[in-house]
C-alpha cells in the first residue's frame, strides 16, 4: 500500500527505505540491494539512494514510497491519495510516472482519489460511489487510446469519460440537497 503521506523512515536513506520489506523477508543482502536499485531506477531517483527523506521533495519522497511496495512484487498495489500533498506540476508527473510503471510492471493498481481527471487518466475502470452510505453507483470503463499522458486530458474519449462521471456526481450532489 502507498499512502497520501510517504511514510518513510527517517532514518534511512533511500535505498534502506526500498531494501526494508525484502529485508523482512529474509531476501540475502545483495539480491536486496539489486533489486532496491532496479526499482529505484524504475521511478527514477538513480543518484539518490544514499539520500535521506528529509533531503528529498515530496514527489521523491513518493517516489521511493512506490519502489519500496513495488519491490515486494505485490499481486495488487492499493494506493490511497498517494498525489494529494503534491502540486498539481509534480501530480502530473507522478501520474504520469505511475502509468508507466503500471505498463511495464504489469502490477494490478487500486487507486483511490477524488480528482476526476487522474482517475480518468489513470484508470481502466473507474468505480463512482454514491454519498452515504457508500455504494458503488456505477462502473465506467475508460476506453482511452495509446499510452496515457497529459496530452491525453484534451482527447474526445477522455473528455467523454470525464463529462459523464462529472454528470453523475452532479446528479448525486443535487440528489443529496434535495433530501435536505
Amino acid at each position: 500500500m502507498v499512502f497520501q503521506g510517504y511514510s518513510l523512515f527517517p532514518w534511512l536513506t533511500v535505498q534502506k527505505n526500498v531494501e526494508f520489506g525484502l529485508k523482512m523477508k529474509k531476501i540475502p543482502a545483495a539480491q536486496r540491494a539489486q533489486k532496491a536499485r532496479e526499482y529505484i531506477e524504475l521511478v527514477g531517483l538513480t543518484g539518490f539512494e544514499n539520500a535521506l527523506p528529509k533531503q528529498l521533495s515530496g514527489g521523491m519522497k513518493q517516489r521511493v514510497a512506490i519502489a519500496r511496495t513495488l519491490a515486494n512484487e505485490p499481486e495488487v498495489l492499493l494506493m490511497d491519495e498517494p498525489f494529494g500533498a503534491l502540486d498539481a506540476q509534480t501530480r502530473v508527473v507522478m501520474q504520469e510516472l505511475l502509468a508507466r510503471i503500471s505498463r511495464t510492471t504489469k502490477t494490478t493498481i487500486l487507486f483511490i482519489t477524488h480528482d476526476i481527471d487522474e482517475a480518468v487518466l489513470l484508470g481502466q475502470r473507474i468505480y463512482v460511489m454514491s454519498r452515504r452510505p457508500g455504494t458503488v453507483r456505477e462502473v465506467v470503463e475508460v476506453d482511452i487510446p495509446g499510452e496515457r499522458d497529459h496530452n491525453s486530458l484534451i482527447l474526445p474519449e477522455f473528455l467523454a469519460t470525464k463529462k459523464r462521471i462529472m454528470d453523475m456526481l452532479w446528479q448525486e450532489s443535487n440528489d443529496a440537497a434535495m433530501d435536505r
